[in-house]
């Protein structure tokens, strides 16, 4: 297995929208000349001159270029609706695709079996030009038969039998180095609030997390790592816990930043300082991280990044090698993995 490293540095439009002070909605319709939409002149004039001043530039987000050519990516996603990242691999796709004058074609399956087989027969028919089979959580899948008969790749997850190629995150990379930088800041007892045992991705989080500490020589203690669900509730009440049995930690990495919001509320609930008494670690780096306060230290899903990748690989000239790609998870440093208390 290898690891690839996504660009960095790209201005989104959601650096644009922080920027103008407006909505992502916002600054999608006046970018894309939706004149009809009740967007006052000078919202208009701010999202523009912060486009300018941040050097954004446009990319296809709605609607195909104007010379368009016929061939088609199908993408098959088992979930859309419940997870803000599901519309972030979308538009990696699209980029993509779309700079080589390739449609992409999104269907949302459920995970059901008979509907996929209908879908990769009429893409069969369609003659499409390949298919991303992708999963909303990382996972070992056991893809559709009728696959075979397509150029195909795994988007966010992998089969036992590795015959088709994939790209997951390097998540247990993105747990090493988010304990590597509570230690860097001065931290020892740094707990560790898991998702759900059942999730691929908090069991890799933990691996990388527990291997951060032996390698800095810290032992693994078994009563700061605290079992949460990847919500807001988990977050809290395994905080509480923490703050509740034992010695208290003085660094808290929370396996997802939904948790570190419940873990800043707990904090907060029993008057402990959130980055002067106690620091947090996120995970995701979902909208929310940088507007909390302090702001969140997390790190990065590359799900843009991931859906480029499968894009690239089925528009190749050859059949990708049948192997799993990691992406790099990047560190991003903000306020709250640094304390003034560190023990």
């Amino acid at each position: 297995m290898r690891e690839s490293t996504p660009k960095q540095g790209r201005v989104t439009m959601k650096d644009v929208a922080l920027r103008a002070g407006v909505s992502q909605s916002t600054v999608s319709f006046v970018l894309n000349g939706l004149d009809d939409m009740r967007i006052g002149a000078e919202t208009r004039r701010r999202v523009i001159a912060a486009a300018e001043e941040l050097g954004y530039r446009r990319r296809a987000a709605g609607r195909p270029p104007k010379h368009a050519g016929h061939e088609v990516i199908g993408l098959m996603l088992d979930e859309v609706a419940t997870s803000p990242f599901a519309a972030i691999s979308i538009e990696g796709v699209q980029e993509a695709a779309w700079k080589n004058d390739v449609l992409v074609e999104v269907v949302m399956t459920g995970g059901d079996r008979t509907y996929e087989a209908a879908i990769l027969r009429k893409w069969a028919t369609d003659r499409v030009r390949g298919v991303i089979y992708g999963s909303i959580l990382t996972h070992m899948v056991s893809p559709p038969d009728a696959l075979a008969g397509h150029k195909a790749v795994l988007l966010n997850c992998h089969e036992e039998k590795a015959r088709l190629p994939s790209v997951v995150p390097a998540e247990r990379r993105g747990g090493e180095v988010a304990t590597q930088a509570l230690i860097a800041a001065g931290h020892r007892r740094i707990a560790f609030i898991s998702g759900e045992p059942w999730m691929e991705a908090s069991d890799q989080r933990m691996e990388g997390y527990e291997r951060a500490l032996r390698a800095a020589g810290i032992p693994v203690d078994p009563s700061l790592v605290v079992e949460g669900n990847f919500l807001p509730s988990g977050g809290r009440n395994a905080t509480l816990r923490l703050l509740d049995e034992g010695a208290r930690p003085d660094a808290i990495f929370c396996a997802n930043d939904l948790m570190a919001v419940g873990c800043y509320e707990a904090l907060k609930e029993r008057g402990v300082g959130v980055g002067t008494e106690i620091a947090v670690m996120g995970y995701d780096d979902q909208e929310i991280a940088q507007h909390l306060a302090p702001a969140l230290s997390t790190v990065l899903l590359p799900h843009r990044e991931m859906g480029h990748w499968a894009a690239r690989m089925i528009l190749g000239s050859e059949d990708p090698a049948a192997e799993q790609v990691r992406l790099e998870c990047p560190l991003v440093l903000r306020d709250s993995h640094r304390t003034t208390t560190v023990s």
